[in-house]
């Protein structure tokens, strides 16, 4: 398993490949018959990413937006309750509040982001939404909640037994005044 440190290394090693002439990649690095320069592929850094490029990769092969495909590979962790690390689920903050944060940016390089955003189950479509609905590029807290509300999403209850229970017993510990 690869750590993030080289990870990232590697993928700017491949983005400085990629700036150089296609014809010149071609000539000069031998590829695997079966890879294709300038196809789109699926990227994760996390262990539950491996559902998430799975539902990414099917938008994708039906001719999907690459935009479309983000944001149906994020709705994987964000609604799996096992997962404690990303949304429903999510270990609450210090309050015992699930806020979750997600940020979105299509091909031109706009961008939405919401932060601190309770009650709503798939973060990554609010931030689109404020990518494509409003001037701004983020909305955070009780602003980003009404937001959501007023583009139709529904408020739930985010924190799951299993967190509260983690939260309940961090407390006894945490020594947080």
């Amino acid at each position: 398993m690869i750590n993030r440190r080289k990870f990232i290394k590697a993928s700017a090693l491949t983005a400085t490949l990629l700036a150089v002439d296609k014809k010149s990649i071609a000539n000069e690095v031998e590829l695997p018959k079966q890879q294709k320069i300038n196809q789109p592929i699926v990227i994760s850094t996390w262990d539950f990413g491996v559902a998430a490029n799975a539902d990414a990769w099917k938008v994708l092969s039906k001719n999907g937006s690459a935009l479309d495909a983000v944001e149906q590979g994020v709705w994987v962790p964000e609604a799996d309750e096992t997962n404690q690390t990303v949304g429903y689920g999510g270990l609450p903050d210090r309050d015992g509040k699930v806020t979750l944060d997600a940020c979105i940016m299509d091909h031109l390089g706009n961008c939405g982001a919401v932060l601190a955003l309770e009650h709503i189950m798939h973060p990554i479509s609010v931030a689109r939404k404020v990518m494509e609905k409003t001037p701004h590029v983020i909305l955070a807290g009780d602003g980003a909640l009404q937001f959501a509300l007023e583009q139709g999403f529904k408020k739930e209850n985010l924190l799951t037994p299993a967190s509260e229970k983690a939260w309940k017993e961090w407390l006894k510990t945490a020594k947080y005044n």
